[in-house]
């Protein structure tokens, strides 16, 4: 099962820095333009904007890259 989160949850995931944390701003349940590729989510299977607690960067993720901290 895919898990699901919130605007507002405190997250964290794996990038290439190291782990990295933050909080999600935004959910889509639809495709969606980001950073000039198109992102692709479903209701059943969303992505997350999600902005970082240490530079304010926002990354978009699936639920499946994400731990709720």
């Amino acid at each position: 099962m895919e898990k699901k989160f919130k605007v507002g949850d405190k997250v964290s995931w794996d990038s290439e820095a190291g782990r990295v944390s933050g909080t999600i701003i935004k959910v889509h349940t639809k495709d969606f333009d980001y950073k000039g590729y198109t992102h692709h989510a479903k209701e059943d299977d969303p992505q997350y904007e999600i902005k970082s607690s240490k530079t304010d960067h926002i990354a978009a993720h699936k639920g499946s890259a994400l731990t709720k901290e």
